[in-house]
């Protein structure tokens, strides 16, 4: 029997009662490494602030197995560098579930601050600023954060943007680490080739689930085209869920690998 780490049931997501996740259901499997891919604005990015608690649905759920802690990476363009902080406090911002942000650090804590920064390569370079740092560098210091924090499930928002091919290749190989331990892992990423080469699994979003499951059949070219469409379909003029509507043929790939089709209303995204 699959043990679930995240359930969604129903779930829709949005800003200002514009949803930009709709009717989102089905389970993330404990272990599992999930790629979520989409266009821009395809709800990756709200799907995962969903999740953490950082948006609230506007219907249905998102539910986390009792007991998981979990550790959120945003994108890089969402953190202010400008914080006077240096790279060692960034870091042990990993501790603060464990000891509050005004807790004392014992010499456990250090040491696996210390750990992380030698497992990501920025062993030296405890003290500087953040704003010193590199795209890649900073990466490297937020995923050392995550380590810190030893989460079960760990969600990482566009990590791979402006880094180079070495630390693309670091990044990488810890996450599949941290699969290898039995954690569950959402990546969200642009580029499909490295979802191919990397992740077992991929959720491909068109503001909708289009596809879910083994990350090549996921990714296929009918599956990619069919998320395209979708993405053009939302309009203003569209009527909302559950009103009569122009029917639109859907076909779901489960996690089984099984195509299942239904007949889905097209809905406006802005009628709320």
């Amino acid at each position: 029997m699959t043990e679930a780490c995240l359930t969604f049931d129903n779930l829709t997501l949005g800003y200002n009662r514009h949803p930009a996740v709709h009717h989102m259901t089905g389970v993330v499997r404990k272990g599992s490494l999930v790629a979520v891919v989409g266009g821009n604005g395809s709800g990756k990015s709200t799907l995962m602030k969903g999740i953490v608690g950082l948006l609230r649905p506007t219907s249905g759920t998102c539910s986390i197995a009792p007991g998981t802690r979990f550790a959120y990476l945003p994108q890089l363009s969402e953190l202010d560098r400008s914080f006077p902080a240096r790279v060692l406090d960034l870091v042990s911002l990993g501790l603060w579930p464990k000891r509050g942000l005004l807790g004392r650090h014992s010499a456990e804590d250090r040491q696996a601050v210390t750990q992380a920064l030698l497992s990501v390569g920025l062993e030296g370079v405890e003290k500087r600023s953040i704003d010193t740092l590199s795209g890649g560098q900073m990466q490297r210091a937020l995923f050392a954060r995550v380590l810190v924090q030893d989460a079960d499930l760990i969600l990482l928002d566009e990590p791979f943007n402006a880094v180079d091919s070495r630390t693309l290749t670091d990044l990488i190989a810890l996450i599949k680490h941290w699969q290898d331990q039995r954690r569950t892992v959402m990546v969200v990423v642009h580029d499909l080739d490295l979802v191919r080469e990397h992740f077992p699994e991929a959720l491909l979003l068109a503001r909708r689930p289009i596809a879910w499951g083994e990350a090549r059949q996921t990714l296929s070219a009918e599956n990619l085209l069919r998320a395209r469409q979708f993405g053009e379909a939302w309009d203003e003029n569209a009527p909302w869920c559950g009103q009569p509507a122009h029917d639109l043929h859907e076909t779901m790939i489960d996690h089984d690998g099984i195509a299942r089709h239904r007949h889905v209303a097209r809905c406006n995204p802005y009628a709320l």
